[in-house]
């Protein structure tokens, strides 16, 4: 009896060992398989893709050249995503992104950390764009002084009625640090002052124009492509005594006080696929797009 139930055993245990065995060699099957047919689709079905990443105020024109160099280009995917200029660039310098968008040109700092990473930022000018000063439209102030709007923005003046406008506390609204319209607004209008300590800071323009459509006492800077009805655009005296009001005419021309580049930041001189759409970007059909959104071609 006991030789029978270790013979049995024995044999049991011979076949548990084969099903294994012979399961494992097939799974080892079904996955070499399986592998081959997932590298034919990655080496003829996937799309070329690039992410550009960073300035709020550029990420609506990327958007648009994105879907309208996609629409041309069924095989090639462009992902836009926003953030500020100070976050794209730090992406493009962690090796995170192809392409950094920004409104402001790089810093020192920035440019010798990415020396540093191996990372060789070359930049595009691939438009400009204008800082509107924006109030709701039922402030009756419609012009500002840029002593006014620093002393605004510094905490010098708190109430719309020492701006000739009327007993009301102003909520003075601003970016965040990592936004590149931050850092142009503190250089040019701030003189490199410190904001306001109760300056309300919004991560994002849209979020700046829908506070300023919903307070009366509130002012903000946006781009001038977020400028629409829900908001009004102050006029600015640059120091010449003449106040100047945020249009395309004078944007262009030079007399708005607060007119700037926007730029794209790329590792190296573009290639492949980056340098396709920058170079689609930069031509004529590309620049169009540019005026469509609500900005100013670099290529005049």
């Amino acid at each position: 009896m006991f030789k029978r139930t270790k013979l049995y055993k024995t044999f049991i245990l011979i076949t548990v060992f084969l099903v294994v065995g012979f399961t494992f060699a097939g799974i080892g099957c079904v996955d070499k398989s399986t592998e081959d047919a997932s590298n034919v689709s990655e080496g003829t079905g996937v799309k070329q893709s690039i992410i550009v990443k960073g300035s709020d105020t550029v990420l609506p024109l990327s958007q648009a050249e994105a879907e309208d160099f996609m629409l041309k280009n069924a095989d090639k995917s462009i992902t836009v995503i926003g953030g500020g200029s100070g976050v794209g660039i730090a992406a493009l310098i962690d090796g995170e992104v192809e392409i950094a968008m920004a409104s402001r040109s790089m810093k020192d700092s920035e440019i010798e950390e990415a020396k540093q990473k191996g990372i060789n930022p070359v930049e595009t000018t691939i438009g400009w764009d204008g800082i509107a000063v924006v109030v709701n439209p039922e402030n009756p102030v419609s012009q500002l002084t840029f002593t006014q709007l620093k002393a605004i923005y510094d905490g010098n003046i708190s109430n719309w009625k020492d701006v000739g406008g009327e007993d009301r506390k102003i909520t003075v609204i601003s970016r965040d640090s990592s936004s590149g319209t931050y850092e142009y607004f503190k250089e040019e209008v701030l003189l490199k002052s410190e904001y306001r300590q109760d300056a309300l800071v919004q991560p994002a323009t849209g979020a700046i124009v829908q506070e300023v459509a919903q307070n009366k006492g509130a002012i903000g800077y946006i781009g001038y492509a977020y400028v629409d009805n829900s908001v009004k655009a102050l006029a600015l005296d640059g120091g010449e005594g003449i106040f100047v009001p945020a249009t395309q005419e004078k944007i262009l021309s030079g007399e708005y006080p607060l007119a700037r580049q926007l730029f794209y930041y790329t590792n190296g001189e573009p290639h492949g696929l980056v340098k396709e759409f920058v170079d689609y970007v930069m031509s004529a059909e590309g620049q169009s797009i540019v005026s469509e959104v609500g900005y100013f071609p670099a290529i005049q």
